[in-house]
Parts: C-alpha cells; sequence; structure tokens
C-alpha cells in the first residue's frame, strides 16, 4: 500500500506527541469541514430565510456559550488551580482578555469585510474573495486553537464536547461564506469550495494549541482562558448583533437557549 502524505503526517504526530494530539488534529478537521457542509445549500440556493439563518445562528452562540463555560473556563480554573493553588480564576481571566484583545487587535488591523457589509464595488472579484477568507480567518484559528487546547489537558470528553460545538457553529458560517458568493455571481462549486477552504484553517489553530499544550503544560490555564475569550468575542462582536441586524429577534433569542441546553446536556451525557 503506497504512503500517502496523511498517514505520514498523523504518524509523525503519533510518534512525537502520542494519540492525544492525533485524536484533537483529526476533530479539529472534521470540525472545520462542517463549514464545507454548511455551504452545500448554495448549490440549490441563492438565499435562505432570515429567520431560518437567524435561528441557525443563535443556536450557534448558545452552543458556543456553553462550550466556552463548560469545555474551556471551568476545566481552565481548575488546572490553574493546581498549578497556582488559588489563582486559577485570576489565571485564565488574565488569558479571556488576552485572548479577547488579540480578536480585537486582528479585527482593527486585517482588512476583511464582515457579511452583513455590502461588498464594495470598487473591488474587483480576486479581491472580494481574499477579504471573505481573512474575515474567516481572523475567526476560524483561534477556535480550531480552542478545540487543540482542550485535547491538550488531556480529557478527550472536553474536546470532543468543544469540537462538536465548533462543528455545529461551523454549518452557519459556511452559509454566511458561500451564499453572498453565489449572490454575486461566483460559480456554485467555487463557492462552496472557498467555505471549506476557510473552515480548513481550523486544524492548524488546533494543532498549534495542542502541540503547544502538550509541551509546555503550564501555560495550559492561559490558552484555555485565551481560547474562550476569543470565543466570546466572536459570539458578543459577531454572531449576536448579526441575528439582530434587522430587529429584534425572538427566533434567535430562543434558538440560543435551546442551543445551550443541548451542549449542557451533551456535556453531560459524556460526562
Amino acid at each position: 500500500m503506497p504512503v500517502t502524505p496523511q498517514i505520514v503526517i498523523f504518524g509523525a504526530l503519533y510518534l512525537l506527541f502520542g494519540k492525544i494530539v492525533v485524536i484533537g488534529f483529526l476533530a479539529s478537521i472534521l470540525a472545520g469541514l462542517a463549514t464545507g457542509v454548511g455551504a452545500l445549500p448554495a448549490l440549490f440556493f441563492k438565499e435562505i430565510s432570515l429567520s431560518l439563518f437567524n435561528g441557525m445562528l443563535g443556536m450557534a452562540a448558545g452552543v458556543m456559550l456553553a462550550a466556552t463555560a463548560f469545555s474551556l473556563l471551568l476545566p481552565g480554573i481548575e488546572y490553574g488551580d493546581l498549578i497556582w493553588p488559588g489563582n486559577g480564576l485570576w489565571v485564565v481571566a488574565a488569558g479571556m482578555l488576552i485572548g479577547a484583545y488579540f480578536l480585537h487587535y486582528a479585527d482593527e488591523k486585517l482588512p476583511h469585510l464582515h457579511f452583513d457589509t455590502a461588498p464594495d464595488t470598487s473591488l474587483n472579484s480576486m479581491q472580494k474573495i481574499s477579504l471573505f477568507i481573512i474575515a474567516i480567518t481572523i475567526h476560524n484559528f483561534p477556535e480550531g486553537m480552542s478545540v487543540g487546547v482542550s485535547f491538550g489537558t488531556g480529557d478527550i470528553k472536553n474536546g470532543i464536547v468543544l469540537a462538536i460545538a465548533i462543528g455545529m457553529q461551523n454549518i452557519p458560517e459556511g452559509m454566511a461564506v458561500a451564499l453572498p458568493l453565489v449572490g454575486l455571481g461566483y460559480n456554485k462549486w467555487k463557492a462552496v469550495g472557498i467555505a471549506t477552504l476557510t473552515g480548513l484553517v481550523e486544524p492548524v489553530g488546533g494543532l498549534l494549541g495542542i502541540t503547544m499544550v502538550s509541551v509546555f503544560s503550564p501555560i495550559l490555564p492561559i490558552a484555555m482562558g485565551f481560547a474562550a475569550g476569543a470565543m466570546l468575542f466572536v459570539i458578543s462582536e459577531e454572531i449576536i448583533p448579526e441575528t439582530h441586524a434587522n430587529g429584534r429577534s425572538r427566533i434567535a433569542t430562543f434558538a440560543l437557549m435551546i442551543g445551550f441546553i443541548i451542549m449542557m446536556a451533551l456535556e453531560r451525557l459524556l460526562g
């Protein structure tokens, strides 16, 4: 049987870091591919119901909130207390602020388009594609990193829960990338391909997160706080405002609660 690059990569990771890194990297790949799954409706529609889209985004926000609380913040505080007794809370809080500031800085410095922004007609097609890719990269990299950091704790359950949460959040995000591109006249398959490609930034962040905390375990609480802060920034800055961009959306509000309950139940069932 021929040796493929995938076998070489996973084999090297297993030999260097062990089984948990391989599982975490694979989970971050699957979470990233969910962006492509979410983009598939672009093959059949140019737009979807605003209520449906708001509901999906609201549920994604609830899922991410629960995953942030149960899979990143609480375990991060516990690990912090083991390393710095009595100070785990403050270590994680510092990591949260650093993570939020990192996304704020990236959001300010990197040129990109938000999905609710009308496309600039002065830009050519390649520039528009680049700006969409940059926008998703800003958000997907720390999301992938959060999956890797969670697996880096050695707790596969937490890692799986977080990977599921990120995957669920990536589905409406894939729609948010692909549908506007189709509306701008891009080939449907090309739009789906671009959306899928943006999701594959997550395994890069996942691999960085899991190897970083595996090699330097004392930074684990800070890294978990960083990932949580970055995710909370995305939820507050992008997802929730988008669901209410056209006025109050009660559907999005209840969907957020349902998403939170689903992840809370999943956390309990896998516990």
